[in-house]
């Protein structure tokens, strides 16, 4: 099948590229030309396992390609999957004027029955208001023309997002359209083989369905952080009370892990779209107000117990931060806690030394302003060269075990905070190291 696919940001090229790789001719279109010539040479502008790899391998067999001609992109193909950026706005409210924009371009140009598919993660009513969008670009030109529209929300994690679209848990199909139903489990077969993946359902259930999933993650993450800190007060440890709620099958383990708050482009910005269409409805939505509130008070916890362990006055501290990504496997930094960390503590007049495997770049051109107070080092040893303490904020694979008697040495206060509680605190007290946890009690 031939597919245009308009943004290649985080969902598109994901998307792009997966459809690509079962046999499908992919046209990828970006007004931003700079980057177009980058993925044409290969390169991709994120990091995600996987992605590299399998663009490269498409793009030599010709089924992928890339472009910033819209004329060549509604000519390409006669499915149309709009996966553009929906920024928050001011009030909180994903701002949808790209999927609008992407559709009134299609408008514009388009001649012949088409079928346009809004993978993007937009309000509920967006679907309409893209049908609305295309209709009237078409009627200025004097033309009537069956135009389908589909909801086809992404459910992708960053870091395993190629894992996720070829080998999906569910597929929602938003439409009441029995053609575009068609199509698109036409397009989708290849990924629904095993077993029957496909939901279709209603548009406006269909953008709903996306923001509940990621409201509902975002509640247990924040449930489990208010857990916490009433785990720390009781002299409680939240990992057993984790490991013994999670083993009831009604709850399950997934996402109960209390930590430093949770970040990325997804969590934080969903939560507060669906607060947005709470109050334009008149409804109070307390159980999200309340998990937003939780998320944004955990991102100051890791500063927090670095007062609690060097003093308040961190004025010429030297402070290693292992991990800037919001989650391991990504470079992405959006929202992520170890920027409220680092800004927190430069402010205050420490030095940070920070490492993270894949996310330096992203980082330094995000902390920009901070640049004189953080030292970007090289290797996780590195950072805690010449530091007074540790605080580990992303759980990448290689700060799963480090060698704490080392640490406990090379630390000049010898003290760890572990924010996203990886270690046993018994280990680490016994290398001698001060270790504080969250929901564990200090060292």
């Amino acid at each position: 099948m031939k597919l245009t696919v308009i943004g290649t940001g985080y969902v598109g090229l994901v998307t792009g590229v997966c459809f690509a790789d079962v046999g499908n001719d992919v046209l990828c279109i970006d007004i931003d030309e700079l980057k177009v010539q980058r993925l044409l040479r290969g390169e991709m502008p994120i990091h995600e396992p996987g992605l590299d790899e399998v663009a490269q391998r498409n793009l030599h067999a010709g089924r992928l390609q890339f472009s910033s001609d819209y004329d060549r992109a509604v000519a390409h193909a006669d499915v149309f999957f709009i996966a553009v950026g929906t920024p928050t706005d001011e009030d909180g409210s994903a701002d949808v004027r790209h999927v609008e924009a992407a559709a009134r371009e299609l408008g514009r140009r388009i001649s012949r029955q088409a079928l346009l598919v809004v993978k993007s993660t937009v309000p509920v009513g967006t679907s309409e208001r893209v049908r609305r969008a295309v209709d009237e670009e078409i009627a200025a030109r004097g033309l009537k023309l069956p135009i389908l529209v589909a909801s086809n929300p992404e459910f992708l994690k960053e870091g395993a997002a190629m894992q996720d679209f070829m080998h999906p848990d569910r597929i929602l199909i938003g439409t009441e359209d029995r053609h575009a139903i068609e199509l698109l489990t036409e397009l989708y077969a290849p990924f629904n083989r095993n077993r029957e993946r496909l939901v279709v359902l209603d548009a406006r259930s269909s953008e709903l369905a996306k923001y509940a999933a990621n409201a509902m993650l975002a509640t247990r993450i924040s449930f489990m952080n208010e857990l916490a800190r009433l785990a720390e007060r009781l002299g409680a440890d939240i990992e057993r009370v984790r490991h013994a709620i999670g083993a009831d099958p009604r709850i399950g383990p997934s996402f109960l892990y209390a930590g430093a708050g949770y970040g990325g482009s997804c969590f934080p910005k969903d939560v507060r779209a669906l607060l947005a269409m709470a109050r334009e409805n008149v409804l109070p939505a307390r159980i999200l107000s309340a998990v937003h509130d939780v998320n944004e008070e955990q991102k100051h916890l890791v500063a927090s117990r670095l007062r609690e362990a060097l003093g308040p006055d961190l004025r010429g501290k030297v402070i290693a931060v292992w991990g800037l990504a919001f989650k391991p496997n990504t470079d992405d930094v959006r929202e992520a806690p170890s920027l409220v960390l680092i800004r927190e503590v430069v402010d205050s007049g420490a030095r940070v030394r920070a490492y993270d495997p894949q996310a330096r770049h992203t980082a330094a051109k995000t902390l920009e302003e901070l640049r004189r107070g953080i030292d970007y080092c090289d290797t996780a040893h590195q950072a805690c060269e010449g530091a007074d303490a540790l605080v580990v904020v992303t759980e990448w694979l290689e700060f799963r075990s480090p060698d704490f008697a080392w640490l406990a040495r090379t630390l000049r206060a010898r003290v760890l905070v572990d924010g996203r509680n990886l270690y046993d605190p018994r280990l680490a007290r016994a290398a001698g190291l001060k270790y504080y946890g969250v929901g564990r009690g200090p060292g």
